[in-house]
């Protein structure tokens, strides 16, 4: 009984702490008595607390408020220079590292290219090395530094620390793990659709939305699903698979061993796929294929439109199966903007007996290609905020 008492007891001092500095995280300037009457945790527990914050660096003192009678209230004022973490995203061809501050503000952002993912151990070490001239330049000490997530293009068990299976990079059962002992850091990982919705939820466009499914439109596809404002990640934790839905029967093979995937005919390559088939000017990326459309050239069009019919029938899907609040359309894609928004919308909101327009909002993301890496460096503050922390 007496070990049950001091862990429920340290478990509510562990909760206080978080939900004060949760609430300055969101406040920024705020008075013990401000702090108390909003969480609800007595002024004696509150300056236990913040005693204790001023003490690790993550708030200070900063002057006094105005006061309606008697002593003037300290204002305690929130530091996001305080603590660090490193996000890492893993794409097709390249690796890009950021550091970011308790604002999520890049400070630090560094890509290099790979020559495929069978070596993960030397793309580590690299790692580890942009890690180090990271803290090194920028004069941080390890004991600021949260941990490093990883945003990874396939299934994740994030409690186990395993990859699973990432079809596009051609690895399966990379145990993370491993890495800990090179890295020096407590390290997290997810799958790259989750970390971009975690992203939006914290600091993008899903801030006041509940349900909601984040489509992460890369090499690939994949989804992450927002449920009365968690993660949805079902029993294998392999929930949001959308890109390997059969949209064409008996259409292309997929590198996940069925035909006809979603992500065959709507993710980035799939576009310039298609384009590069029909001509012999070659284009390498989006954004040559964005000169392309904004130059009103034919053929770039007629990819486009049969771009966004392939594009729609999926969220149209997705659409059917959860009826979502919103849809969230994330990755470089969602740079193109009104070629992409009110287009595809023409296409979705064919009429049918079961959606209209009043019923979903389709929207682009508004941290662009830059919410699963930054969803990526939100995942080491969950331990100290139990930011969104709920899974499903």
């Amino acid at each position: 009984m007496l070990k049950l008492n001091i862990v429920d007891q340290e478990t509510i001092k562990d909760a206080n702490k978080k939900k004060i500095l949760n609430l300055l995280y969101k406040k920024r300037e705020l008075t013990k008595q401000d702090i108390a009457k909003e969480t609800g945790i007595s002024i004696p527990t509150v300056t236990n607390n913040i005693n204790e914050l001023i003490e690790e660096g993550i708030v200070e003192e900063a002057g006094v408020a105005v006061s309606t009678g008697g002593r003037k209230p300290v204002v305690v004022r929130f530091l996001p220079h305080s603590r660090y973490s490193f996000g890492v995203d893993f794409s097709l061809e390249s690796v890009r590292v950021i550091l970011t501050d308790l604002d999520s503000e890049i400070k630090y952002d560094v890509s290099f290219e790979t020559d495929g993912f069978k070596d993960v151990h030397k793309i580590i070490m690299h790692i580890h090395s942009i890690i180090e001239n990271a803290m090194s330049e920028l004069s941080i000490p390890k004991e600021k530094i949260l941990g490093i997530g990883f945003s990874l293009p396939g299934t994740v068990n994030e409690e186990e620390m395993v990859l699973e299976i990432a079809p596009n990079l051609g690895v399966k059962n990379i145990d993370f793990k491993q890495f800990s002992d090179i890295l020096h850091f407590p390290l997290y990982i997810e799958n790259e659709a989750n970390a971009a919705a975690y992203a939006e939820l914290t600091l993008g466009i899903a801030k006041q939305m509940r349900n909601l499914v984040y489509v992460s439109i890369t090499h690939g596809i994949g989804a992450g699903i927002v449920i009365q404002d968690h993660l949805y990640k079902g029993k294998n934790k392999r929930a949001g698979e959308f890109g390997h839905m059969t949209v064409v029967a008996g259409g292309k093979q997929c590198k996940c061993g069925k035909n006809g995937c979603w992500e065959l005919y709507a993710s980035d390559r799939a576009l310039l796929a298609d384009y590069n088939h029909r001509t012999k000017h070659k284009i390498t990326c989006l954004k040559d294929f964005l000169v392309l459309l904004q130059n009103h050239d034919i053929l770039a069009q007629q990819v486009w439109d049969s771009y966004l019919d392939y594009l729609a029938i999926g969220i149209q899907n997705i659409i059917l199966v959860l009826d979502p609040h919103y849809v969230i359309i994330g990755g470089e894609i969602s740079q193109f903007e009104d070629m992409l928004l009110e287009p595809l919308k023409e296409k979705i909101f064919i009429k049918n007996s079961f959606y209209g327009r009043d019923d979903i909002k389709i929207l682009l993301s508004k941290l662009k290609e830059d919410s699963s890496i930054l969803g990526a460096s939100l995942l080491p503050l969950q331990k100290l905020f139990f930011l969104n922390e709920k899974i499903i």
